[in-house]
């Protein structure tokens, strides 16, 4: 039996439990042929609504799915299923399971006319749901976490979730016009942005690194928008950087992937190598010194817009071509940043006035609107590819190259 930590907060005595259980194994007994799950009854948006867990194992015999076709958004009670999305999920269980960590699917929500199942009260709110052989609970959200834990069960790693049970909504609904117009109430939830899942990820890999230099690099230490996208600068709030542009650098760092999951890195050892590298970097950097031995609560908003416009640093591109530089300096044997390159690296001016950047993260507008602002920011992909081969080239660093 598993033990939760509740256990030490039970007080019901052994007799009434085997009171209750007397109580109602009769009922699960006459509906042995049938689908029969304890369940919680609550009112919610004018409409009588269930609670109940179901078995891994039941959700093929009892969900089906109703999406719409892709010409046809009326056809189901749902979007069309996204393909590879049911994939993600079951590779998402399966890592967590096999790795014996914990990980948690949403409630799903299926909707059923009220006379096809059988609803026996205790009171309080307590019943027992008995659905019927040949009732199907039709899902209203949920049909790839449905998908998914479908594909486990029926494949061959239904152990990892053989003993798991999962929580349903069910909505006592028949009008399918009502039933879409719940999916699309559900679906209305804003996505969270990079920067905050990945402060909500798990601790390791490159998520893990990340998480550790926002708090041990000085530059990006209070610095780091960890919630929007695109980093806050206004009174409330002066940050430099987000969670995503510093996790795009740390995978250049140390692999010159931007998106590298950095899964097999110890992310003790690798932060506290890419932090004295980072740390070196900025302090002997000019054009960064100041900015990073300031705390942030003196450092005026002024200032740190004057830095992002001034300095490639300060932006996203600026600090992928860092990263990518810096993985020229790394020894992946000894899990070194070579310090004498780092600070060939912190002599360049960064600034994007220098000719270093031009036709390459930099490009010179010749008749500008404004004359203080004649260069443009050139993010792509090519642009940030150009500027590391021009910077290895004036650095010297081009032999024995495949980059």
């Amino acid at each position: 039996m598993i033990q939760t930590n509740q256990d030490s907060n039970n007080n019901v005595s052994p007799e009434i439990k085997a009171n209750f259980s007397t109580l109602v194994a009769p009922f699960f007994e006459a509906h042995y042929r049938d689908s029969c799950y304890p369940g919680l009854i609550f009112q919610q948006g004018k409409r009588k609504m269930l609670q109940i867990n179901i078995p891994a194992g039941d959700f093929p015999a009892l969900l089906v799915a109703k999406p719409a076709t892709d010409d046809d958004p009326e056809s189901g009670k749902q979007r069309p299923e996204v393909p590879g999305h049911a994939e993600e999920i079951k590779n998402y269980i399966i890592e967590q399971a096999q790795k014996g960590k914990p990980w948690i699917l949403g409630t799903l929500t299926a909707n059923v006319p009220l006379e096809k199942i059988k609803i026996l009260e205790f009171g309080r709110g307590i019943c027992i749901v008995v659905i019927p052989r040949g009732v199907k609970l039709e899902i209203t959200d949920g049909q790839h976490r449905k998908s998914a834990i479908q594909k486990l069960i029926e494949g061959d790693k239904s152990n990892l979730i053989g003993d798991d049970d999962f929580p349903i909504t069910l909505v006592l609904e028949e009008d399918p016009d009502q039933c879409r117009k719940d999916f699309g109430d559900m679906a209305q939830t804003k996505p969270l942005g990079k920067a905050l899942l990945l402060s909500f990820s798990e601790v390791e890999g490159r998520v893990g690194i990340t998480k550790k230099l926002v708090k041990q690099v000085k530059m990006f230490d209070g610095k780091t928008d960890k919630i929007q996208d695109s980093p806050r600068l206004n009174n409330k709030f002066i940050y430099i950087y987000t969670n995503n542009f510093i996790a795009r650098a740390v995978s250049c760092a140390f692999t010159k992937n931007p998106d590298s999951e950095l899964q097999d890195y110890d992310v003790e050892i690798s932060s506290n190598a890419l932090t004295n590298c980072f740390n070196k970097f900025f302090f002997e950097c000019s054009n960064t010194r100041y900015i990073s031995e300031a705390k942030v609560a003196d450092l005026t908003v002024t200032e740190v817009r004057k830095f992002k416009d001034e300095c490639l640093l300060g932006v996203s591109a600026g600090l992928e071509v860092l990263g990518r530089l810096l993985y020229f300096t790394y020894n992946n044997d000894s899990n070194y940043f070579d310090e004498a390159k780092v600070s060939q690296l912190a002599q360049i001016n960064w600034t994007r006035s220098d000719p270093i950047w031009e036709n390459n993260l930099i490009r010179i507008d010749p008749n500008p609107k404004n004359p203080d602002k004649r260069y443009k920011l050139s993010t792509g992909a090519n642009a940030v590819t150009d500027a590391v081969k021009t910077l290895r080239s004036k650095l010297g660093w081009l032999e024995n190259s495949s980059y």
